[in-house]
């Protein structure tokens, strides 16, 4: 049965990676809120995998892999990180930068939110196996805002979700390089318990979630 407004009030209580509210992408939960203005939206914004259950969530947006069955996903939308850098800073190299392992040679921005932010990894486009550079900058931050702005800024190179580096390369800002050895995508997914039967807030939200990045040109491969 359709959802009717009585059903769409009281709390939502919502998981999601600081890096989703920090992006372009959280707009998406404030365009929600204003829809559903009898529904209070309880956003917190942690970088952990949260027991919904045990804490009492009613879905969590993630951005990985997903391998937990014990729970229900809906994927929203492709994830991918991009090597970028601005046309600046790559006009200004006196060193060549024409394949993955060059970056080792040259500064980079560290997101330091990966197990492994030391190293980027990448995969041989010819027979997919799997290699990895040493990587080292100026800079070591747990953010990949601030790890985009040191990049347009011309301070270095930056590995950026591309959530949030999208509009910037597209805007030309920013150069995505080397996409030919970029390693398999992971998802965005929005992530809830198993239920007999799924509440309509939830269900409201992810829809529109699953809306908003195809509205806004997010691919779903």
């Amino acid at each position: 049965m359709r959802a009717n407004n009585t059903d769409l009030r009281g709390r939502l209580r919502v998981s999601v990676p600081r890096t989703f509210v920090d992006a372009p992408a959280g707009q998406a939960l404030i365009d929600f809120a204003k829809a559903h203005g009898e529904l209070t939206l309880e956003i917190v914004a942690e970088d952990r995998f949260v027991d919904l259950v045990e804490e009492g969530y009613d879905v969590a947006v993630r951005i990985t892999r997903l391998e937990d069955s014990t729970m229900i996903a809906r994927k929203l939308a492709s994830s991918i990180n991009r090597v970028c850098a601005s046309p600046a800073f790559l006009a200004s190299l006196e060193t060549p930068l024409d394949k993955p392992a060059d970056l080792a040679n040259h500064p980079v921005i560290i997101d330091t939110n990966p197990k492994s932010f030391n190293t980027m990894r990448f995969q041989n486009p010819e027979d997919g196996t799997a290699f990895s550079v040493p990587i080292h900058g100026p800079i070591e931050v747990n953010s990949p805002m601030v790890t985009m702005r040191g990049a347009l800024s011309g301070l270095g190179i930056a590995l950026l979700p591309d959530f949030v580096a999208r509009r910037a390369i597209d805007s030309g800002e920013l150069v995505s390089l080397f996409d030919e050895y970029l390693p398999q995508h992971s998802g965005i997914y929005a992530v809830f318990p198993h239920r007999r039967y799924l509440p309509a807030k939830v269900r409201s939200f992810v829809d529109y979630l699953s809306k908003w990045f195809r509205e806004n040109d997010c691919e779903k491969h």
